[in-house]
């Protein structure tokens, strides 16, 4: 392996040359990768490393076939979409394929973050409104027009909230608003986006749009209730505008018994646009935007023409298609169907051993690990993700922490992830909490949410020990991190003392 730089150089010039917003994955002692094959990762000295966390290399680091597709069109040509070429038409075709027959219509681009951008503008040019409906907590893109739309970010910086930006609360029966207890959840979390419709109307303001991932991912991997699309999207359209599925961390395959997730809603839920991104290229920069005929005819009328320079270039959609193949051929979606459901049991088997587990939440290999301080209050456990994530980190296992609290552990492995792999995360996992409650005294088997032991001062000055051990010369705030690698523990620890 050849470096060009030692560690200690790589992490000077990175500090010099580099924007000081751009943060690393464990900044108190970061780990240096210089390959990846699969699902693991490799630094510099050789050690391998479970990677739990790399949606984006959707079928595996530095798949042969990938690479393969991408080299061979590198070699022939890569020009823009503005000259005719076989590659972004059979892409759009089999993209097509795999979704409902309405949906036909593609706009490629190299991002995410752009396919979101450009859906909004479709929302707004099909029938004139402006106005956008978003989930609380959601993330959506790092550009401006998504900022404004993602709570998860303009909530924590110095933006406010726009007045044409509705946010309604996440469908999280754990522990939103209306919880696993509620009778119709769906029905209720659905309601609150009608009121905001009517609120708006009543303000003299028209909806363009509502918009969410389909099962939310730094929001802390909900899974909203079975109907709640169906629901909100005859409201939205009533209302007269469109629904927009963000699938960029969750389709293709990853919840296994669909290959897009918001077909979990059912087969009579259709959304009017799909945005999709790097997973589609396992990493190389291609994005996707699908619509309705209705749609983009209307977006077309405007006259302006909608020009993206390499968006749809013939390496990207060859890479593209490659990934399509390989989805298919390793059979990928029952893959995460088989490996997810038997990870999701080891880890509920977990959660009845260990008090600091709360909730186990997922569907495929999209999976949460919600820790809480205490199961009736549900109090999240935010210095003890830190801790754990370190932990694992240790037992090379790489796992990130997310939601408004940084308290859920996220799974969202390379799909190619394996039931070796699964036994293996689950039983550093169990060591990890095992070493950490034995540390603080909670009770660590045959827990209830009725019966949670109470620390006593003692035992809480042990457990600020022990967190303080695992992350003491991590410097940044978790509540600023989009992976909640960093915490700052000084920070964290004192309020704990304080309570």
């Amino acid at each position: 392996m050849c470096e060009l730089y030692s560690k200690r150089d790589t992490l000077a010039l990175r500090k010099k040359h580099i924007g000081p917003s751009c943060k690393v994955f464990f900044a108190s002692d970061p780990i240096k990768i210089v390959r990846a094959r699969r699902q693991y990762m490799f630094d510099e000295n050789g050690e391998q490393y479970l990677d739990c966390i790399n949606n984006v290399a959707h079928v595996g680091h530095c798949h042969p076939e990938v690479v393969k597709a991408a080299l061979k069109q590198m070699e022939l040509l890569n020009t823009n979409s503005r000259f005719l070429h076989d590659n972004i038409v059979e892409y759009a075709k089999r993209l097509s394929a795999t979704l409902p027959e309405k949906l036909s219509v593609c706009y490629f681009t190299n991002s995410g973050s752009e396919a979101n951008d450009l859906a909004l503008r479709l929302a707004r040019q099909f029938r004139g409104h402006q106005d956008v409906i978003t989930l609380d907590h959601a993330y959506h893109g790092h550009l401006s027009s998504l900022i404004e739309v993602s709570p998860y970010k303009f909530q924590k910086g110095k933006d406010v909230k726009k007045e044409f930006v509705h946010v309604a609360p996440t469908p999280d029966t754990y522990r939103g608003k209306y919880r696993e207890d509620h009778a119709d959840p769906a029905s209720a979390y659905a309601d609150e986006v009608k009121k905001i419709i009517e609120d708006a109307h009543n303000s003299g303001r028209k909806i363009a749009a509502f918009i969410a991932e389909s099962m939310q991912s730094c929001g802390g991997q909900i899974i909203p209730p079975a109907g709640y699309f169906q629901k909100v999207a005859k409201y939205v359209h009533g209302a007269g505008g469109v629904f927009i599925a963000d699938e960029v961390q969750v389709g293709l395959g990853r919840v296994g018994k669909h290959f897009w997730s918001f077909q979990m809603d059912g087969e009579d839920f259709v959304p009017d646009i799909v945005t999709m991104g790097k997973p589609m290229g396992n990493g190389h920069p291609v994005a996707c935007v699908v619509t309705t005929k209705e749609i983009a005819e209307a977006f077309s009328s405007s006259g302006m023409e909608y020009f993206n320079t390499y968006g749809g270039n013939p390496v990207s959609c060859a890479v593209g298609l490659a990934v399509l193949d390989i989805i298919e051929n390793e059979d990928l979606q029952r893959n995460a169907m088989r490996v997810g459901n038997y990870l999701t049991e080891l880890l509920k088997k977990q959660k009845a051993k260990h008090t600091l587990i709360g909730d186990i939440r997922g569907v495929g290999l999209f999976i949460g690990i919600d820790l809480v301080k205490d199961h009736l209050k549900r109090t999240p456990a935010t210095a003890e993700a830190q801790h754990i994530i370190y932990k694992m980190k240790e037992k090379r296992v790489l796992l990130s922490a997310d939601g408004p609290h940084r308290n859920v552990l996220k799974i969202k492995p390379p799909m190619c992830f394996t039931e070796e792999d699964a036994k293996f995360m689950v039983d550093q996992l169990d060591g990890v909490l095992t070493v950490l409650e034995e540390a603080t005294g909670t009770k660590s088997e045959s827990v209830t949410s009725e019966n949670i032991p109470c620390k006593t001062k003692m035992l809480k000055e042990a457990h600020v020990e022990l967190l303080r051990d695992s992350t003491t010369d991590s410097r940044e705030n978790p509540s600023r991190k989009r992976n909640g690698m960093c915490a700052d523990t000084h920070s964290l620890l004192s309020k704990r003392l304080k309570t």
